[in-house]
């Protein structure tokens, strides 16, 4: 075992007994931890000065009840976080997510991943991730609207444009968002842009809804053509059927490129011949307004095969974009991926990758960015969108779509910079290092704080 892998081992076995039933996030430190390790070694300041140890440690985590009352007067009580991880380098910024899966591991790993993707968007943005275990589906827009009114009585305490600027996430969209800026409006008297996500009417951002996707896009596009290959004609397996999936799949398709897969909890759907614009209406209606699954595509248009209970990994691609959860990814999928010559795998979810699946694309030498590399988009729109709210002024598609595509190319170069050798680039390594160096240098700077 050489000394870094020593070091590495020592470090983490600290971080688990400290955080102790927290995998999710032992597997996020883990990540940059085995990047950043060896540049970390040689630096002797940066150690003296624990940055490493100091990062990993949440500034806060503030935890709370949220109770409210349903629609036949029944009380519920949920339970909420804010995790406030580092801000660094501006205000804490990250989403909230409302669904029964969210634990406090959860959010920190989240909230972790944050810090370094908010790093390199180069925007003045600190880490930070937040929800509750609230279940939204199946709710009426009442009860909706009065679970967030109730988290908000208690999180506008925390949170403002100059100290914590929330946005959404899974179970939160444009109504969540307007639900919960509204009564932070009542609660101070005040407008700010205090939460991104807003829709156009309330101060929100054009394009903020397909960012996300789009930016994952835009980073394939380098990733290839940084080795020589381009996205068009490229067959693309996109997991999930959410905002960054279908806005993904819908800039591939106007690359040319050949979108074969989209899923959801239920299974997936196979086009061999390409998705078309009648099947993304169609999907975009179905999960947008009817809420229906994926199975419907293979009854609705003939091409199309459902695969009830699989996922998207194991059909042929060239380009694989998993954009649905974390750890959706495990090691024999990433092993059909290889055997079918995957080139380029680019997260659009946050982890959504296992170490197991990680390991055998490093094996194979397949392209394989993390998400807070490729999926930065969504959060540099909700970094315009604080600008244009600071300003008072609302800019076109054209403009944030040009700030966002410059934006992701920045990220690149950065990541080549950093994770670049003998003529290809690591891009896990280049994301890490790009991402903690510069936060790095920021807590150095300040001291002991």
């Amino acid at each position: 075992m050489s000394g870094y892998e020593r070091e590495l081992e020592h470090f983490m076995d600290g971080l688990r007994k400290l955080n102790p039933h927290e995998d999710e996030f032992h597997q996020a430190v883990e990540e940059v931890a085995s990047s950043v390790m060896p540049w970390y070694l040689q630096h002797e300041d940066f150690r003296k000065a624990q940055i490493l140890e100091r990062l990993t440690e949440p500034d806060r985590i503030v935890i709370f009840r949220v109770s409210w009352e349903t629609d036949h007067g029944e009380i519920r009580a949920n339970r909420a976080w804010r995790v406030q991880f580092n801000h660094s380098l501006g205000p804490y910024k990250g989403g909230m997510r409302f669904d029964p899966s969210v634990t406090q591991s959860t959010l920190k790993f989240l909230a972790f991943e944050q810090i370094f993707k908010n790093s390199l968007t180069g925007l003045p943005m600190g880490g930070a991730k937040g929800g509750s275990n609230f279940n939204p589906k199946g709710k009426s827009e009442r009860e909706v609207m009065r679970f967030c009114q109730s988290l908000m009585t208690e999180l506008h305490r925390h949170i403002g444009e100059d100290v914590d600027v929330p946005a959404g996430d899974i179970g939160v969209g444009a109504r969540e968002i307007s639900y919960l800026f509204g009564q932070y409006m009542r609660l101070e008297n005040r407008w700010s842009g205090v939460l991104t996500g807003k829709g156009l009417a309330s101060g929100g951002s054009a394009i903020r809804t397909e960012a996300t996707g789009y930016g994952c896009v835009y980073f394939c596009e380098h990733v290839l053509n940084e080795h020589g290959e381009g996205l068009e004609g490229k067959l693309v397996s996109i997991s999930g059927s959410g905002n960054v999936a279908l806005y993904a799949a819908q800039k591939a398709m106007i690359k040319r490129a050949k979108v074969v897969t989209m899923s959801d909890s239920a299974g997936f759907v196979w086009i061999p011949a390409g998705m078309q614009q009648e099947h993304w209406e169609f999907l975009k209606d179905l999960k947008e307004n009817r809420r229906g699954r994926i199975g419907e595509m293979a009854d609705r248009f003939d091409g199309v095969d459902y695969y009830d209970g699989k996922k998207p990994w194991h059909v042929e691609c060239d380009v694989a974009m998993p954009c649905a959860t974390q750890n959706e990814l495990d090691g024999e999928d990433a092993k059909a991926l290889v055997g079918h010559g995957v080139l380029a795998v680019c997260e659009g979810a946050n982890m959504p990758t296992t170490r197991e699946a990680a390991e055998v694309f490093r094996k194979h030498g397949v392209l394989h960015v993390p998400g807070k590399a490729s999926n930065a988009g969504g959060v540099a729109v909700s970094g315009l969108e604080q600008s244009q709210n600071a300003m008072r002024v609302s800019w076109s598609r054209e403009k944030v779509d040009h700030r966002l595509q410059a934006i992701m190319t920045e990220i690149h170069d950065r990541c080549v910079e950093f994770g670049k050798r003998n003529g290809r680039v690591n891009y896990m390594d280049g994301a890490n290092l790009a991402g903690f160096e510069k936060v790095a240098k920021a807590m150095l700077a300040y001291g002991v704080v």
